[in-house]
């Protein structure tokens, strides 16, 4: 038997399987998952051992839920600044909120025990619900597009979502270097809800608001005939002052929005 709580205990998933990126310090569930996560996972999904997706599925559950219990149980903060405002409603806070007060006559914790167990497998199960039914699809959604991109423009620097609403930021970042893509894709086209279509900018990262190649300066601000008739290109919706979205009525106007950005601006920064 092995404590976690050991001073010579100092594993992440990282120095356990060093092509898996994160460092923090595991706790006893970091651990557990580590060596039996991708068991628990088969059996809650039915994804085949050898399906690929199951290893992402694996990253992903560790990243999005495991991680957290591991640094708020080792005291690591999530950042190394003075922290703005108070969260008490971790999953963690919400555990520890389930011992019994500290002047409580009654010090049994068994009952709060069995309700944290309770709690903490219905919210693992509820996020590996959502990672296998929603955030899957978008990632395969994403993929798909990334393949059939130069379909689109021969560019290869325009991606086509056929399904408004699918989160796609955080695919493209990943899946660019999963497929080790020669050139960063630009513009995301897709229908918003009224069935028209945006042409949004790709960010230079997953945390920062800077574009690769925003749209062009003088259409920014413009809607409607105005946009058209500065841009020439017809059905204009608008274009954001900031120059990260703009709308046209079609398809086909949208892609000549960000065409008409690479063929005008090929050298420009990202702004």
């Amino acid at each position: 038997h092995f404590s976690c709580i050991s001073r010579s205990f100092t594993d992440s998933f990282h120095s356990l399987s060093p092509l898996k990126p994160w460092v923090t310090k595991l706790s006893s569930a970091g651990l557990v998952y580590f060596h039996f996560g991708h068991r628990v996972l088969m059996e809650l999904t039915r994804i085949k051992p050898e399906d690929p997706l199951l290893e992402v599925l694996f990253d992903k559950v560790y990243e999005g839920f495991v991680e957290e219990v591991d640094a708020i149980d080792n005291g690591i903060s999530q950042t190394d600044e003075v922290v703005r405002y108070s969260v008490t409603t971790t999953l963690s806070n919400r555990v520890s909120h389930l011992n019994p007060h500290w002047n409580s006559r009654e010090q049994d914790t068994r009952e709060g025990f069995h309700k944290a167990m309770a709690m903490v497998g219905m919210e693992f199960k509820d996020r590996v619900d959502y990672f296998v039914n929603a955030w899957i699809p978008a990632r395969e959604i994403v993929e798909q597009a990334i393949k059939t991109r130069h379909q689109v423009d021969v560019s290869g620097e325009i991606i086509l979502l056929d399904q408004g609403g699918c989160p796609w930021k955080e695919h493209l970042f990943s899946l660019e270097q999963v497929l080790g893509l020669d050139q960063d894709i630009k513009f995301v086209l897709y229908r918003d809800q009224n069935e028209r279509w945006r042409v949004q900018c790709v960010p230079q990262g997953p945390r920062t608001f800077n574009n690769r190649l925003s749209l062009l300066e003088e259409w920014r601000g413009l809607r409607d005939e105005a946009l058209s008739s500065t841009s020439g290109i017809p059905g204009c919706i608008f274009v954001h002052a900031g120059g990260f979205i703009g709308g046209n009525q079609t398809r086909d106007g949208a892609l000549e929005m960000a065409r008409r950005t690479l063929q005008t601006a090929p050298t420009a920064t990202s702004v």
